[in-house]
């Protein structure tokens, strides 16, 4: 197996580190207010998008970084303002997917990417629209409940 190019070291860190800083926001989110959706849903879902790129790390050789956003996140005053970061996020990470992208051939990485690009851009963003269009209060507790407890991103 190819080495990997200093150039393609840097795509797998940099996203690595917004999987890492999404799912330390959400994990944040949940500690503020409680097992909130969609914010539940989508930190099991960030762990996976982290657990897929160290595979790729592994396949490498590339020792895995540490996630420095845990406890260094943002904290929101509300759960609606958090939703509302969630689709601002979601949104610049369809960005950084389409940047990393198109600075690799690889089709290992290529496949991942596109993997978590599509997650984020067709689940991710859809159900932080949905909480941010619930208005203050949104968001869901739980499996089936659609009560209000507030917070964070």
């Amino acid at each position: 197996m190819n080495a990997l190019t200093e150039s393609e070291i840097g795509i797998l860190i940099e996203a690595l580190d917004d999987e890492y800083r999404a799912w330390a926001t959400y994990d944040q989110v949940i500690a503020d207010f409680g097992d909130v959706r969609p914010f539940t849903n989508i930190r099991e879902a960030e762990a996976r998008h982290i657990q897929a790129l160290a595979a790729l790390f592994a396949r490498y050789a590339v020792p895995v970084p540490a996630n420095p956003w845990v406890g260094e996140v943002e904290r929101y005053a509300s759960l609606h303002a958090a939703c509302e970061a969630g689709v601002a996020a979601e949104i610049a990470n369809a960005a950084l997917y389409e940047r990393l992208i198109s600075s690799t051939q690889r089709p290992d990485i290529l496949s991942v990417l596109r993997n978590l690009q599509q997650a984020s851009q067709e689940r991710h963003l859809r159900a932080f629209r949905r909480c941010a269009q619930r208005g203050p209060g949104g968001g869901g507790r739980g499996p089936g409940h659609r009560g209000g407890a507030m917070h964070r991103t």
